[in-house]
């Protein structure tokens, strides 16, 4: 695999600089924030302009679909030719996508809204997630869940910001998260020119080992089963940002607030969930943290579409927490099988499996205008049952042994 231009560090940074990576996660949160907004507003779009729940799925695909397919090839692409002042760019294309939903008078016009903030994640995840783990000083797990507590604490505040500035102030008030992208451009700017000077300092210096730890056939199926589980979680995910507000204000008759505040729980109880895993993955390695996370939550999801009010945010809560702790671990387990790749699996993980279950997302949409929304959590109850998968993932304590 040729390295030219790819940043050659001998070993990785032994003495973690977590300001960076508190940085990146901060950037995180504002990016995360600015592209829950456009779920949190489903209710106002679809009373607006009369959409039916398909064209609601459809908006979660064009946000989710952009980012997917562009983010693995920017990731493979910035692996061989880092892009450190790509990461403003795509805070500024997230604030130019703010501003057209905010203006937006027709579906078509929201469309491309959606489109221009999918791809400011496309472009910054795989190089923000680079620099997470080049400032990790190793500590790979507690890196990324620190990352990403940024990304889910932007998710579950969203929501909250939408039910109490966006609903009563209505679509145009979504431009008012402009000055969001432009703190974060301003702090993109100095991580970038950190990793600029990392890169200087590391030229010449010898390449670490790209060596991958198990066979090209078994690390296939490893990327594979992670993938698919991802796959999994994202469906299961998507069901939750796209459309439980409306599960909760059919099956309770809460408001459209009230609803936004129980959108909240679940995706705060996700972002302590995020912290939790990586760690834990860091400990006790990642496929134990995976077992827990994507298989244990089966007897709730199951319990989810029956239960009274109470019960269904308490049971969210706990989805929530459980099924975010194994994406930390995930990424740090797909890195590892990968070395060299770090952008290309950031972008595959952040990126190709989000934007299937963009699409999910949109064929739940078409399953809800036919069968009602509480199926729609009926079917997804069972996603957990694909956590059976990881028994085909290998132990990396293996590393290095034949087939």
């Amino acid at each position: 695999m040729s390295q030219s231009g790819a940043l050659r560090v001998s070993k990785p940074i032994q003495n973690a600089t977590f300001g960076i990576v508190l940085a990146v996660s901060f950037c995180h949160f504002l990016n995360d924030l600015m592209q829950t907004l456009l779920s949190s507003i489903y209710p106002i779009l679809k009373e607006s302009y009369g959409l039916d729940y398909w064209q609601i799925g459809l908006l979660t695909m064009a946000f989710q679909v952009t980012a997917s397919l562009l983010q693995p090839f920017i990731g493979l692409y910035t692996d061989k030719n880092p892009l450190p002042f790509s990461l403003p760019v795509a805070m500024a294309s997230t604030m130019l996508g703010l501003f057209i939903l905010a203006g937006a008078g027709s579906y078509s016009v929201l469309l491309v809204g959606a489109c221009f903030i999918g791809l400011g994640s496309a472009i910054f995840h795989p190089e923000s997630s680079r620099v997470a783990r080049l400032a990790s000083g190793g500590r790979f797990g507690l890196a990324q869940s620190v990352f990403q507590l940024g990304g889910n604490f932007g998710s579950a505040v969203g929501p909250l910001l939408a039910a109490f500035i966006v609903v009563p102030r209505g679509q145009g008030s979504v431009a008012w998260f402009s000055f969001v992208a432009f703190i974060g451009m301003i702090v993109l700017w100095r991580v970038s020119a950190w990793y600029a000077g990392v890169r200087r300092a590391s030229a010449g210096k010898g390449a670490a080992s790209l060596l991958p730890p198990f066979p090209r056939r078994r690390t296939q199926i490893a990327l594979v089963v992670l993938a698919l589980l991802v796959f999994t979680k994202n469906i299961y995910t998507a069901s939750i940002a796209s459309y439980f507000t409306f599960y909760v204000i059919e099956r309770f008759s809460v408001s459209v607030q009230d609803a936004q505040l129980m959108l909240f729980v679940y995706l705060g109880a996700a972002a302590a969930g995020t912290i939790i895993g990586g760690p834990l993955g860091d400990r006790f390695g990642p496929k134990v943290v995976i077992w827990f996370s994507i298989l244990g939550v089966l007897p709730f999801t199951l319990a989810l579409p029956y239960v009274g009010f109470e019960a269904t945010i308490i049971l969210s809560a706990l989805i929530g927490l459980i099924l975010s702790s194994a994406f930390p671990a995930i990424v740090v387990f797909a890195q590892e099988l990968v070395p060299g790749r770090v952008g290309m699996i950031a972008g595959i993980f952040f990126g190709f499996a989000f934007g299937m279950g963009g699409i999910a997302a949109a064929a739940l949409g078409t399953i809800a205008d036919a069968k009602g929304i509480v199926y729609v959590y009926q079917l997804c109850s069972y996603l957990p049952l694909l956590g059976l998968l990881t028994v085909f993932l290998p132990n990396m304590r293996d590393a290095g042994q034949s087939d």
